[in-house]
């Protein structure tokens, strides 16, 4: 412990920051042991600094006028802003020659434990700067330490409301730097801030313009499909579908019979139907002319249907029977024909077994109803048709 003024002096000079007692005690000796010319200018430049020395009133940089040289200097982009904690920063800035917009200094940062806040720092400052229009981006160039990431995030909350465009200075590795001893947050950060070199030839397709795209083509199936409808729509023709007749199934026109593919309709042909009715009445007629002459034929026709009928019917007896017939109508003369009553050639015939099967099917056949073709075609639009089965 020194007495007096050298104690006074080594305890001022250990509130100066990063001056330890001991830094200060080397301080003080220096100062005694100096030249007294050289103390008095140390003394008159700290009192000048103190007296002349302020801060920018738009940026809050040191100056010794209201405004600093980088405020009044036109040629300094407007457009963007930089924000720092100190004003030191500044000046490494400008060391590098890379940025040519304006500044705003903070005068700190949000550190809790030191008692400095929001309030404490020129935020309100920064907010009514942002009335210029000029301005389109702020840069926060904070210490990437705990008190720079907090108030970098204070700002971007509060000013991404605001419709600016905010960005940060990258952090990552530094020039001359190994990844070997680089640190794992530093290393994620040299990665999110990675530059692009080229974004190479093949296009990238996002999963929002493939969505696009999807719905595009969707929508162009829908004008498509809507176009068809309205083409079919003005194409008013009564269209019918086969499968109406297909209670209608007979054995003589099956084979006849084209069916058309499935789910395709047939379109009226008006001739076609014309010319079927007109086959219908004449096989009609055909088949009215056949009965009546059958039923107003000639004996002899009746007698050879009969016959033939009787032929046809008779079981088969064998060869022997067949040689006996043929011997009897050989051993007849055929020079003589006799014209007999269709009652008198009845008895006279040889008598034909008919088993009871048989005379079934024959009356079966003889009470049926005649049967008409079945059509091809629809019917005509407001003509009903009549099922002659039903």
């Amino acid at each position: 412990m020194y007495e007096g003024a050298v104690q006074n002096l080594i305890d001022e000079l250990g509130r100066l920051p990063g001056v330890g007692p001991k830094s200060a005690q080397r301080i003080a000796f220096h100062i005694l042991n100096a030249d007294a010319a050289d103390m008095a200018r140390l003394a008159n430049a700290i009192s000048t600094v103190k007296t002349s020395v302020s801060f920018c009133e738009e940026c809050g940089n040191v100056s010794e006028t209201k405004l600093c040289t980088i405020c009044r200097d036109e040629r300094r982009d407007p457009s963007v802003l930089c924000v720092v904690e100190e004003s030191k920063d500044v000046v490494a800035i400008e060391r590098t020659r890379s940025f040519t917009g304006r500044y705003h200094v903070l005068g700190g940062a949000i550190n809790p434990l030191a008692g400095v806040g929001p309030e404490q720092l020129r935020i309100r400052e920064l907010v009514s700067r942002l009335a210029d229009e000029r301005i389109q981006e702020i840069i926060l160039a904070m210490d990437p330490n705990l008190e720079g990431e907090a108030t970098a995030t204070y700002l971007s909350r509060m000013l991404v409301p605001l419709g600016v465009r905010l960005s940060r200075l990258a952090s990552g590795l530094p020039v001359g730097g190994d990844l070997e001893y680089a640190d794992e947050i530093t290393l994620g950060r040299a990665l999110e801030g990675r530059r692009v070199i080229s974004e190479g030839t093949a296009v990238a397709h996002t999963a929002a313009e493939d969505f696009e795209r999807v719905n595009r083509e969707e929508e162009q199936e829908r004008e498509q499909a809507a176009q068809v409808q309205a083409q079919e729509a003005k194409q008013s023709r009564r269209r019918w579908n086969s499968s109406m007749f297909d209670d209608l199934d007979s054995e003589d026109s099956a084979g006849s019979r084209t069916e058309a593919p499935a789910g395709v309709q047939g379109t009226v042909d008006e001739q076609l139907i014309e010319r079927v009715l007109q086959e219908a009445e004449e096989s009609s007629d055909k088949e009215s002319g056949a009965e009546e002459s059958r039923r107003e034929g000639s004996p002899t026709d009746s007698g050879a249907v009969s016959t033939s009928e009787a032929t046809e019917s008779a079981p088969d007896l064998g060869e022997d029977s067949g040689e006996e017939a043929l011997a009897s109508a050989a051993s007849e003369p055929a020079s003589e024909p006799v014209e007999a009553p269709v009652a008198e050639q009845s008895e006279d015939a040889p008598e034909v077994f008919r088993t009871p099967d048989y005379e079934e099917k024959i009356r079966s056949i003889q009470n049926a109803p005649l049967r008409t073709p079945k059509p091809d075609v629809p019917p005509l639009p407001g003509v009903t048709y009549v099922n002659p089965w039903t």
